[in-house]
């Protein structure tokens, strides 16, 4: 069974959904594609102002109620609070597509990273000097490098990457991130997000009945 998952980096709801998906991921005959859409990438950047943080803060409450997952003060000081911050995902997709380059398997495993760095160590990760440091942290370093200083080839994947996601976001009617597409006996099918969140048994049954 084939799944592709349309994500932002900086989505709270991909957050919470991330224990979901690794455990999606170690399911027998399952491969998972991972389609970052640039939701908040680049021209869909905004200011980290006072009224987004509160607006962000109160939507992650709702997430952790719901989730399990944490957000940390350390996130809510350093990365909402930040003065003249921004909120952009292209860094960290541009991580994430660096690391696809070289070690695809290990996708899902650095996406993870990228998101805990955020939202649980408080570390800013629309600034690429970070989502470099946090890549070489993690024993990432030829990505670790390529995301300091960007070369053509990893330009353009990140391009192919996300115009292919934001193609598939169309093609099934996806409304937003997080979402699931799988290729089931019908074609490909959007998976309802709200199964994200739900008992991970009956996921995976409406998955294998698609």
């Amino acid at each position: 069974m084939r799944i592709t998952y349309l994500f932002d980096p900086l989505c709270g709801w991909c957050y919470g959904a991330g224990p979901t998906l690794e455990k999606l991921s170690h399911v027998d005959g399952v491969t998972l594609d991972l389609a970052p859409t640039g939701l908040f990438a680049g021209e869909a950047s905004r200011p980290m102002d006072k009224h987004f943080a509160a607006y962000a803060w109160e939507n992650d409450q709702r997430i952790a109620r719901l989730t399990g997952q944490p957000f940390s003060d350390a996130y809510r000081e350093r990365v909402l609070g930040a003065a003249g911050g921004l909120f952009d995902s292209a860094p960290a997709t541009l991580g994430l597509v660096a690391v696809g380059l070289s070690e695809p398997a290990r996708e899902l495993d650095v996406l993870k990273i990228l998101q805990g760095a955020r939202y649980q160590d408080g570390r800013n990760n629309s600034d690429l000097g970070v989502v470099a440091e946090t890549l070489a942290g993690a024993g990432f370093t030829q990505a670790a490098q390529r995301v300091q200083e960007p070369d053509e080839e990893l330009l353009s994947a990140y391009r192919g990457r996300v115009s292919a996601a934001r193609a598939e976001m169309a093609r099934v009617g996806a409304g937003g991130v997080p979402a699931l597409v799988v290729d089931g006996k019908a074609g490909r099918r959007l998976v309802r997000t709200n199964a994200l969140f739900g008992a991970f048994d009956l996921l995976v049954q409406q998955l294998r009945a698609a």
